[in-house]
C-alpha cells in the first residue's frame, strides 16, 4: 500500500484538543450534532477550526448544478476547516454530521494560532498534518488526470486498508469496514455509481475482492 495515505496513526483529537491544555480547558466546550446536521455551510465565516471526539462527518461541495460531490468522510481524531488557520476567511465546502450523536471540539482560530505559537511540537503538528492532506489531494488529483477509473478504483481501495482495515487472521484477506456509500466512493474518484458497482463486480468475478453493504475483503492471494 503507498505510504502516501498514512499519517503515522496519529488521533489528532488525543494530540490537539484544547482540553488536553490547562489554559484552555476550563472555558472550552464540545458542540453535539445529529446526523444530516451541519456543522458549516459554503460561504460560512472560517473562523473556527474542528476536531471529532466521536462520530462522523462528511466534508464536500455543490457543484453548479447543485449535485453533491463529497471530499471525504472523517472519524474520531480527525480534523477539519483546518484551512482557517492558514488565512481562509470563506468556507469553500461544507461539514455534515453522519452520526446521530457527532461530538465535535470546535477551536476558535485565534486560540488555535495561540498555541502553535506557544507550543513548538503543537505547530509542528498542525503544519505536518496540512502538509499530509496537501499530500492527498496532490495524490488524488494525479489519479484522476492519468489513471484510469478501474486503477483508480483498486488505490482508493489499497487507502481504505490503510484507514479502515485489518487482517483477517483466519483467511489472511484485508477486511475494511468503512463508512463509505458506492455514491461516495463514485464521487471521490470522479465517477458514476452505476460504474462502481460496474468495477466492484467485476473485480469480485476476478476473485480480487469479495463485497456487501458495510464490508469489502481484498482477497488473501489479491492483498
Amino acid at each position: 500500500m503507498n505510504s502516501i495515505w498514512t499519517f503515522e496513526d496519529v488521533n489528532l483529537f488525543n494530540l490537539l484538543c484544547p482540553h488536553k491544555f490547562k489554559a484552555y480547558k476550563a472555558c472550552h466546550d464540545f458542540d453535539v450534532y445529529k446526523k444530516t446536521d451541519y456543522i458549516y455551510f459554503e460561504d460560512d465565516a472560517a473562523n473556527k477550526v474542528y476536531l471529532i471526539e466521536k462520530g462522523k462527518v462528511k466534508i464536500g461541495y455543490y457543484n453548479e448544478d447543485g449535485s453533491e460531490v463529497v471530499k471525504s468522510i472523517l472519524s474520531k481524531g480527525d480534523l477539519f476547516g483546518e484551512k482557517a488557520i492558514l488565512g481562509e476567511e470563506i468556507r469553500d465546502e461544507f461539514a455534515q454530521s453522519l452520526d446521530n450523536n457527532t461530538s465535535i471540539c470546535p477551536v476558535g482560530v485565534d486560540t488555535m494560532h495561540e498555541l502553535i505559537r506557544d507550543n513548538k511540537t503543537f505547530g509542528l503538528r498542525i503544519y505536518k498534518f496540512i502538509g499530509f492532506k496537501f499530500k492527498r489531494l496532490e495524490r488524488r488529483l494525479q489519479l484522476l488526470l492519468f489513471k484510469d477509473t478501474k486503477t483508480r478504483l483498486i488505490e482508493f481501495l489499497d487507502e481504505l486498508c490503510v484507514d479502515y482495515g485489518y487482517d483477517c487472521k483466519k483467511t489472511g484477506d484485508h477486511v475494511i469496514n468503512h463508512p463509505y456509500t458506492q455514491k461516495d466512493i463514485a464521487s471521490l474518484i470522479g465517477t458514476s455509481r452505476p460504474t462502481i458497482n460496474i468495477l466492484l463486480n467485476e473485480l469480485k468475478e476476478e476473485n480480487y475482492l469479495y463485497f456487501n453493504r458495510k464490508e469489502i475483503r481484498i482477497l488473501k492471494k489479491s492483498a
